[in-house]
């Protein structure tokens, strides 16, 4: 990705965060998209902590599919977010796509993890 593509993709992302916040009843979905992987983490801002995670190098995941960066991978790291929640007793969340265009692979992710059961 190019410099003026990632600043652009940052400057959302400050702007977006600035509304968003994740609390203890409703945390915060945060998506970060790499060229060759996918990763999520559940946040409660307030307290500061990241609640679960997952990513497309998680070992659950393992060989499950060809390339971490594809849509195949934000949908397994979707289904496995939405279970590790559900786990922790979370089914509502705020999404917080990261300054990225909701399409491909952040789409993905978010359809896969309400399927799975969160609520945002």
């Amino acid at each position: 990705m190019s410099f003026k593509k990632e600043k652009a993709r940052k400057a959302r992302h400050f702007r977006v965060r600035k509304k968003v916040v994740g609390t203890a009843e409703r945390p915060r979905l945060n998506v970060y998209r790499s060229e060759k992987h996918i990763y999520v983490q559940i946040v409660d801002d307030f307290a500061g902590k990241t609640i679960s995670a997952a990513s497309s190098l998680d070992k659950d995941l393992k060989g499950t599919f060809r390339s971490g960066g594809n849509i195949e991978a934000a949908k397994s790291v979707g289904a496995l977010i939405a279970k590790r929640a559900k786990d922790k007793g979370l089914t509502q969340v705020v999404f917080d796509r990261g300054g990225y265009i909701y399409h491909g692979r952040i789409k993905a992710l978010a359809d896969a993890a309400r399927e799975g059961g969160l609520e945002f």
